[in-house]
């Protein structure tokens, strides 16, 4: 069974979620990719705001297709999450709370992840037609230049993805790794 996940994300929440999870997300969450990171990065290490609140936010590892007539988004599948490791820790020590996409993490940002009491999701690698039925709304809300990059507000409804990460530690594909080779 799924568990209920509203954005923003409510700290409590987040810290009873279990890597291996399923979750079905709902709210609005924002996309970024590594040229929107990058960017954000070095706003904050200017003094300045970013386009968006990201206090216990979710940010999605996504470069949507452009949308087709009468739909709100195309295909919206995850991206590399290993690309925004170099920004990922940054984000969530000014109150980030999940992130979403697919593979492996650093140690740095698993440490992030750990420190500040985050999660990362897996969303289906392959799914991308079938998760953008779960978005409602899409609004690019900065770097527009960056065409399917651009910083988007999301709107969702029971966007399915699993828990990886957990704000413990505990890391769905390390354990699966044992579990497949017999070493638990």
């Amino acid at each position: 069974m799924e568990k209920i996940i509203n954005c923003p994300v409510d700290k409590a929440e987040i810290e009873k979620l279990n890597a291996g999870d399923s979750v079905l997300i709902n709210g609005v969450i924002y996309t970024a990719r590594d040229a929107a990171h990058k960017r954000l990065v070095e706003l904050l290490e200017n003094g300045k705001e970013l386009p968006m609140d990201i206090m216990n936010q979710i940010i999605y590892y996504v470069g949507p297709s452009p949308a087709k007539e009468g739909q709100v988004i195309g295909s919206a599948g995850p991206t590399t999450s290993g690309r925004m490791d170099a920004y990922a820790p940054k984000l969530l020590d000014i109150g980030l709370k999940g992130m979403i996409g697919k593979g492996a993490r650093s140690k740095e940002v698993v440490d992030a992840i750990i420190r500040n009491k985050a999660v990362y999701f897996g969303a289906i690698g392959g799914a991308a037609a079938l998760i953008s039925k779960s978005i409602v709304k899409s609004d690019i809300i900065a770097y527009e230049d960056l065409g399917s990059e651009a910083i988007r507000r999301l709107e969702i409804v029971n966007f399915p993805a699993v828990v990886i990460i957990d704000s413990k530690g505990n890391n769905l594909y390390e354990e699966g790794r044992k579990k497949y080779l017999n070493i638990v």
